[in-house]
């Protein structure tokens, strides 16, 4: 392919306050590699002196070569149209309900519709990391009480779930996603546990999505261990009776590894109206909406109606209307 020669004419950077000021000059860029058509469209910054043409576009933002990409700068945000940044959730909860339902209406085998809701997860974990103002994304993957389904059911889902782990590894470090599970861990097969702490331990200090899977989780559960906890702290003598409130609760909760850790949004799909034992303490004050969408057909279109309901609510936390 022939090369391709630039000839720009290029004002340097001056102080608007300095006179004369510097006339344009003409500078002919002329690269060490042929450009493809791709490059046209990458973004070239130019002085007087020097230039620099930066073949990866997606590596580039605010003039920074090399930038952290997975988190948007407060500028370059491109909410769609109709929401209102300062009214974004930063923590948002999702019960993904109705992957076998809607494999049965398809007259798909269930593991197709469990495999469906994975794409499903990747397109919300996509648009969280694009719009860059929800911080915090929470699944509900695996209920305590869905051990008593089907063992074939139970044992695909394991795998379903270590595979994903594999597979989403590299994409968790590439878009500076961090993973954390919450859930007692103890009863999973332990190539699960082991890929767990492997994909935790490698993103610990990924600052972009926090993504929070919940495995073998119970919201019940979740409050009676932190009160067992507690209670050996007070045992022990490292803290009095009157110490014990909601803050002191809260550190002990699996929550405790958000910077935000009570979801603002809770979304549960395929049309039923409970929260099934899911996060019952951080669910306090969380605005809810229910759709009747599968979560497999689950999607930007659902996802903005869902983030048009939330901020056409007013958030009290028991105080007056203002």
């Amino acid at each position: 392919m022939p090369s391709l020669q630039l000839s720009l004419s290029i004002s340097p950077l001056t102080d608007p306050t300095l006179s004369p000021q510097p006339k344009p000059q003409s500078l002919l860029l002329v690269p060490h590699t042929p450009l493809r058509p791709k490059h046209l469209l990458c973004c070239l910054f130019a002085t007087a002196k020097n230039a620099i043409i930066v073949e990866d576009q997606d590596a580039v933002v605010n003039g920074r070569v090399g930038a952290d990409t997975s988190v948007p700068a407060e500028e370059d945000l491109l909410l769609p149209a109709g929401l209102q940044k300062e009214f974004m959730p930063k923590h948002v909860a999702v019960i993904m309900d109705g992957n076998r339902r809607w494999a049965r209406m398809r007259g798909l085998p269930v593991v197709l519709g469990y495999e469906a809701g994975i794409r499903a997860l990747r397109r919300v974990m996509g648009l969280c990391c694009k719009w860059g103002i929800i911080r915090v994304l929470t699944v509900f993957a695996f209920s305590s009480d869905n051990w008593f389904r089907p063992k074939v059911e139970v044992d695909f889902l394991m795998r379903l779930f270590g595979r994903g782990l594999k597979d989403e590894l590299e994409n968790f470090v590439r878009k500076n996603i961090r993973i954390s599970v919450i859930g007692d861990s103890s009863k999973l097969p332990k190539p699960l546990q082991e890929l767990i702490m492997a994909a935790t331990e490698t993103t610990k200090n990924n600052s972009g999505l926090h993504l929070i899977v919940a495995v073998n989780y119970s919201g019940q559960r979740d409050i009676v261990q932190a009160c067992q906890s507690i209670a050996l702290k007070a045992k022990d003598g490292l803290i009095e009776p009157e110490d014990i409130n909601e803050f002191l609760i809260e550190q002990e909760l699996d929550t405790r590894c958000a910077a935000f850790p009570h979801p603002d949004l809770l979304i549960r799909t395929s049309g039923e109206l409970r929260v099934s034992n899911f996060l019952l303490w951080q669910l306090a004050y969380t605005e809810l909406f229910f759709t009747q969408s599968h979560w497999p057909e689950f999607g930007e279109s659902e996802f903005l109606e869902a983030l048009h309901s939330f901020q056409q609510r007013q958030r009290r936390y028991g105080g007056k209307n203002t």
